[in-house]
């Protein structure tokens, strides 16, 4: 007999399915664009030197995407709830660090090159997201990869 979905539940998947899609899409996007765009974006914000920037560069769209992916689908939901958290923890650093050190940064390099909201406008987004990483990590394996399989997530 089929049970009634929980709203927990439902939350749940909704926020697993919110996080993963805007990583699918902001690493898609960049992984579409020469990747010097998204170089130069990540210089601006004064952490890394052109070398490791345009290597960053080749790197986080792709992880980005399948992280994102993987979140999405529910496989090792846990894991990517938790990974996907931390690289938001970590763009929020970037960001915060830019803001307090009044760098220029006009785009943040987030959803590729083109056009980028302010520095305040990112942190309160990316802080919205990482709340939607908890509820993804909490109650994130109905309706997963992870409980089809009767993993350990289940």
């Amino acid at each position: 007999m089929n049970k009634k979905p929980e709203p927990r539940e439902i939350a749940g998947l909704l926020a697993r399915l919110a996080v993963g899609g805007i990583f699918i899409y902001a690493g898609a996007v960049k992984a579409l664009a020469p990747a010097e765009e998204f170089a130069y974006a990540i210089e601006g914000y004064k952490v890394v030197g052109p070398k490791l920037a345009l290597l960053a560069a080749y790197v986080m769209p792709w992880l980005e995407l399948y992280a994102g992916a993987l979140l999405a689908a529910g496989v090792y939901t846990r894991f990517f709830a938790v990974f996907n958290g931390l690289l938001l923890a970590f763009f929020e650093l970037l960001l915060a660090q830019a803001w307090i050190r009044k760098l220029p940064v006009t785009s943040c390099g987030c959803f590729g090159s083109s056009g980028g909201n302010s520095i305040q406008h990112e942190l309160i987004q990316n802080a919205g997201l990482l709340l939607l990483t908890v509820a993804a990590y909490r109650y994130g394996w109905a309706y997963s990869a992870d409980r089809a399989a009767g993993g350990a997530d289940a």
